[in-house]
């Protein structure tokens, strides 16, 4: 027996929901007793919880602390025994028939059924007594380990406590279940509080080892890949912590593939395994490192071992794995890594090789090899040849490709060999989404490699892993040494490093930088190019007279770089060569074109699974969607590119989507998501990039629309220093109409009309109407206001704003005009326009700027309600069908399913169609189609 005092709780991540379970117990056991039931997977923190409510338990409260054992589970009721072996003195309370039972009962005499009732009386009794003077708190840990008379008696115990000052908390494994005891099942950790736990196991290991060996704080890359193998198990994550060096921690060594055998959770798992059937564990271990799960191959395997699957049956009662007719599969990821973790080496690579003996199909050529990699010691060069044929191409998947090629270099004994399959699992690796351990093999390469050409073309991936998810501006000028390096040997390998330090310079704001990419371009191409590296050819080369403003020389490279993309076949036709065609589509302003090759980059990508590229190419489609006036699109597409650049690690990718995020909703003036994607970049983006003036324009339309028009124009101005090809060039330019717009309410506004200037050279460049039509309505703000001039410019604008595209700016250019027309003293006229705007704004629920067509409205002397539109005006087409389908009793999977849309956009449109309409409920959006459509039927009539 313990008295608990009170002392500082140590942090248990995670738990917040359990620990006010534990709270709530404790605080109310003056009054009423409870019981609670805490059940998880082995290293989940049961037994830290009950630390936790030891801790917590007010001064003077008796504690009684047990905990089931594996070795006592056949002696009935030792583990009661131990429990309340330090209040046996208040067994004189009982009645003589319930004590002398409980003594022998706990003196190891067995006590019939017929006795059972009256054994656990007396043990509440006991209890009871006990708890007289003070509260009682018994615990009882892994009760479900130990001898199940115990667990009977205790359960019996804990569902009757609500009169007595008495409470019981008991841990169990997740098949556990104690009927009529309320349970809280404790979940797997997210990534942030499986960071909080490894930062807070290396703070105090650096403190106990005076921190000399290990770093002060650890790299995000090994924390997020930590955090993945450990499963969120809070003993895996310390398990791993324990052992890591301090290069793990920094990210310069590769991680463990799995928690330590020989840790707290390893020898967990081994008493859990140990308790099984031999045969059961044989064939639990073949199908933990058969990880395809074909029921197929584990039956064969199992027979080969002599054994069958229906040997699986105790590990299924024991919660270790799911038979189904589809196959094996384990609740709980860390469960596999662990069978095989805490499996002998010697039995680990038996299992392999049977694994591999049944595996003979071409389709399962990979797999057969990785398994017999896996059971080989030493070098074999014939099995490395395999590996590395087997892997080609990534067709079962990069990261099986990278792991196949990284067996490939461990089982060469040719150092050569060994350095360019390290290069292609890097590459592979970053392929798949995982730069981080493209990283580690590109720095293990770095020890093994001599020949300067595989430096080169590992550098060349180095500046691309930098470029996307580390420091960009050190990224040109690894990229164009690499290029150098290789432009002897790989003509398309140094152009694609060339295209990749262009975006380098663009995206650090560096544009001046791009002359020397675009020279060293020029020396690489030739009259016979094939249609791919023509493509980044013609990119580079309009790209470079882009930023000198020599467009009459960008346009025609720019426009045959999309006709050739539109033409990509076979090998040619790659998420890289589309990306590159729909960049020159957007310098060219042919919108339609970049949209459709950006779209075809992202299906390609996704079919291949080279997830590197994904976020790059969902940047520029959101972009075209940008332009052609598809803002929620854009969003969507953003949105999308954001999941998959933090997935990939890919830094820089996800702070431009959030840029591109911030604009759009500052542009239908939503504040809040504005100024919360705008934290989310964070303070990492350096004055001057892609990202930071993303932000900046986002801020600067905020401004306009609260009419602080001073700051809006510094703030864009600052964008780019025009001349020096300094700054963001390119995002000022998309951004001059707000620019112009703010500089129009200022007495001085040079900054605006050069910025109009140069807006105005690509504009005349290109044959885009929308470009124009921005270009009149810019002009016809900084004319003399009142002027013949302004209201020409005016109308030249809205014949040139096209109608299929572009609505969201024709609305804005409406609104000016009318503006422009009340503050001249001409309201009639101003009110045909203003009522256009009204009515656009409305359709595109931009509520923000339909507000100040309709404050201009009432300025202009009308008398103005809400728009009655139709539901069919107010609705896209999309959204008009998802409601009718909601209208008809479709659910949103049903809408998804006949719409070939997932259901996160169904939602979303959904989210709008409600908006639109001024409804809350399916319930209401049914009766309004249903009235609109008697209205409708009505005037056919």
């Amino acid at each position: 027996m313990v008295t608990a005092s009170r002392v500082q709780l140590t942090v248990l991540r995670g738990r917040d929901d359990e620990c006010r379970a534990v709270r709530s117990l404790l605080d109310g056991m003056t009054n009423a007793g409870g019981a609670l039931l805490l059940r998880g997977e082995p290293g989940s923190g049961r037994t830290a919880l009950l630390g936790y409510a030891h801790r917590h338990a007010e001064s003077g409260c008796t504690v009684l602390a047990g905990s089931g054992l594996a070795e006592e589970a056949a002696l009935p009721y030792a583990g009661l025994q131990r429990l309340v072996d330090p209040v046996l003195d208040r067994a004189t309370a009982l009645p003589g028939e319930q004590r002398q039972l409980l003594r022998r009962a706990l003196g190891g005499e067995s006590c019939p059924a017929d006795r059972q009732l009256t054994l656990s009386m007396a043990v509440l009794g006991l209890l009871a007594a006990a708890a007289r003077d003070r509260p009682l708190l018994a615990t009882m840990d892994d009760i479900d380990r130990g001898d199940p008379q115990t667990a009977q008696v205790l359960a019996f115990v804990a569902r009757r406590l609500r009169h007595l000052p008495l409470a019981v908390l008991l841990t169990a494994d997740v098949t556990a279940n104690l009927d009529g005891i309320p349970a809280h099942r404790l979940r797997a950790l997210t990534e942030h509080e499986s960071n909080a736990v490894l930062t807070d196991r290396l703070d105090r290991l650096t403190g106990r080892e005076g921190g000399d060996r290990l770093p002060d704080r650890p790299a995000a890359s090994a924390l997020t890949a930590l955090a993945a193998i450990g499963g969120g198990n809070p003993q895996a994550l310390v398990d791993l912590a324990e052992v890591l060096t301090a290069g793990q921690w920094r990210g310069e060594e590769s991680l463990p593939a799995a928690p330590p055998a020989d840790g707290a959770l390893g020898r967990a798992y081994r008493a859990r395994l140990d308790r099984l059937p031999p045969e059961t564990r044989r064939v639990l271990l073949l199908a933990a490192l058969d990880e395809d799960g074909e029921p197929g191959t584990l039956i064969r395997a199992a027979a080969a071992a002599g054994a069958e699957v229906e040997a699986l049956a105790p590990a299924e009662v024991a919660g270790l794995v799911r038979v189904e007719q589809r196959g094996v599969t384990f609740p709980q990821p860390l469960v596999r890594t662990m069978i095989a973790a805490s499996a002998p080496l010697a039995e680990r690579r038996a299992a392999h090789r049977l694994l591999a003996e049944v595996l003979v199909a071409d389709a399962q050529r990979l797999r057969r090899a990785m398994h017999l990699a896996a059971a080989t010691a030493g070098a074999d060069p014939a099995l490395a040849d395999e590996l590395e044929q087997a892997a080609v191409g990534g067709s079962d998947g990069w990261a099986a490709a990278s792991a196949a090629l990284r067996w490939a270099a461990e089982l060469s004994d040719d150092p050569g060999l060994t350095a360019t399959r390290l290069l292609t699992a890097a590459r592979y690796a970053w392929a798949g989404g995982q730069p981080d351990e493209a990283r580690l093999l590109l720095d293990r390469l770095r020890t093994v490699c001599v020949d300067p050409v595989v430096r080169g073309r590992a550098d060349l991936l180095r500046g691309e892993l930098e470029l996307r998810c580390g420091t960009a501006s050190s990224a040109s000028a690894t990229l164009l040494a690499s290029a150098a390096a290789v432009d002897g040997t790989d003509r398309a390998l140094a152009l694609t490093g060339l295209v990749r330090a262009g975006e380098a310079v663009c995206f650090t704001g560096d544009q001046y930088r791009y002359a020397e990419v675009g020279r060293r371009a020029l020396a690489l191409r030739r009259p016979d190019d094939p249609p791919a590296l023509e493509v980044m050819g013609c990119l580079i080369a309009g790209v470079a007279a882009t930023l000198r403003g020599d467009h009459e020389r960008a346009g025609p490279a720019l426009r045959r770089a999309v006709v050739l993309g539109d033409r990509l076949t076979g090998s040619a036709l790659t998420p890289t060569a589309l990306s590159c065609a729909a960049a020159a589509g957007l310098l060219v302003a042919v919108d339609g074109a970049a949209h459709r090759l950006a779209e075809r980059a992202v299906e390609l990508a996704r079919e291949r699974g080279e997830l590197s590229m994904l976020s790059r190419a969902l940047e520029l489609r959101a972009v075209a969607e940008y332009w052609l006036g598809r803002h929620e699109a854009a969003a969507e597409t953003s949105r999308d590119g954001l999941r998959v650049a933090r997935a990939t690690g890919q830094v820089n990718c996800a702070a431009v989507h959030l840029g591109m995020l911030a604009v759009l909703a500052a542009i239908r003036a939503d504040r809040e998501t504005s100024l919360r994607r705008i934290r989310e970049i964070g303070e990492s983006p350096t004055p001057g990039s892609r990202p930071y003036a993303l932000a900046a324009w986002a801020l600067a339309v905020l401004d306009l629309v609260d009419g602080r028009h001073a700051e809006a124009a510094e703030r864009l101005a600052s964008l780019a220093r025009l001349g020096t090809r300094r700054g963001q060039v390119l995002v000022q330019v998309m951004a001059t109409p707000y620019l112009v717009e703010a500089a129009a309410h200022l007495a001085h506004r040079p900054a605006a009309t050069a910025a109009l200037a140069a807006f105005d050279r690509w504009a005349s460049s290109t044959a885009s109407p929308l470009r124009r039509a921005l270009s009149a309505r810019c002009h016809a703000l900084l004319a003399p206001r009142g002027g013949a001039e302004a209201e020409r410019d005016f109308q030249a604008a809205l014949r040139l704003h096209p109608t299929e595209a572009g609505t969201f700016e024709r609305a804005r250019t409406e609104l000016l005009f009318g503006q422009e027309l009340r503050r001249s003293r001409r309201p009639r006229d101003a009110r045909t326009h203003l009522h256009q705007a009204r009515e656009m704004f409305s359709l595109l629920g931009v509520e923000c700027w339909a507000e100040q067509a309709t404050t201009e409205l009432r300025a202009a002397g009308e008398s103005i309600g809400p728009p009655d539109l139709p539901a069919a005006r107010l609705l896209t087409g999309q959204q008009l069908r998802i409601a009718e389908l909601v209208a008809e009793g479709a659910t949103n999977r049903e809408i998804a399913a006949r719409m070939f849309l997932s259901t996160r956009t169904v939602d979303h449109h959904l989210r709008n169609v409600f908006h639109r309409l001024g409804i809350r409920s399916r319930t209401e959006l049914a009766r309004a189609f249903t009235a609109e459509r008697h209205v409708g039927l009505a005037s056919d009539r």
